[in-house]
């Protein structure tokens, strides 16, 4: 059996619109980013999903509960799904992160921050777990950037440098999924237009043992 994965960067952010790094602060949607959240939920309904996975930073949450007020199906918030940690440059300038992200690859952000290494980590133990629950199953996913080159890095093989080297243009509108059949150790349908992704997971095996212990919660969407 397979689990198709559908992936959704966060709606646009006051920081974005301000040219602002976020990473672990929380963010908030701007006027224009809650107006794309509610698009987001005629887009994608969620009678067409199992279950809805977000980031428990505040801007993915946010996304969330604006686009599936109301809804039924469950929403798990997971601290794995969060942007990497840039440490002393969490909110900086965007331009002042992008010339030094190649740097922490596998080196830490300093003051306390990730890797890149570490996101990919995180999204491997994260994957496993969507397996092992949602086998057979259509669940979304709405994140960040580095989880989204994380997902590139383990299901598609792209290098990490030259997925962390691309600048990275946030899109407010996301293409359409493109599913194929490929072989290997997952099938897979990959559309990349914009932040917007869709897997079919089959067989998925972490390539490594993760450290990074689970840290979820589970709720139902409602009108905030």
């Amino acid at each position: 059996m397979t689990l198709e994965l559908v992936y959704e960067t966060h709606s646009i952010t006051e920081d974005n619109e301000a040219g602002l790094a976020t990473g672990w602060l929380p963010g908030r949607l701007s006027a224009q980013g809650r107006a794309l959240a509610a698009e987001l939920g005629r887009r994608r309904p969620s009678s067409g999903f199992a279950a809805l996975h977000a980031s428990d930073l505040a801007r993915a949450v946010e996304t969330a509960t604006i686009a599936y007020a109301g809804s039924d199906v469950p929403l798990h918030l997971d601290a794995r799904l969060r942007e990497c940690d840039y440490g002393t440059l969490n909110g900086a300038p965007v331009a002042e992160l992008a010339r030094v992200r190649r740097d922490h690859l596998d080196e830490p952000f300093p003051g306390g921050g990730q890797s890149y290494r570490q996101v990919v980590e995180a999204t491997a133990a994260f994957l496993d777990d969507l397996r092992r629950h949602h086998d057979g199953q259509r669940v979304l996913v709405i994140a960040h950037s580095a989880n989204r080159w994380a997902l590139q890095h383990l299901l598609e093989g792209v290098p990490l440098e030259h997925l962390v080297d691309a600048p990275f243009d946030w899109q407010p509108r996301l293409g359409v999924d493109d599913q194929v059949t490929r072989g290997g150790r997952h099938t897979a349908s990959w559309s990349e237009a914009g932040p917007n992704a869709t897997k079919l997971l089959s067989s998925w095996h972490s390539p490594s043992e993760s450290s990074v212990s689970p840290t979820s919660e589970s709720r139902r969407c409602s009108t905030r």
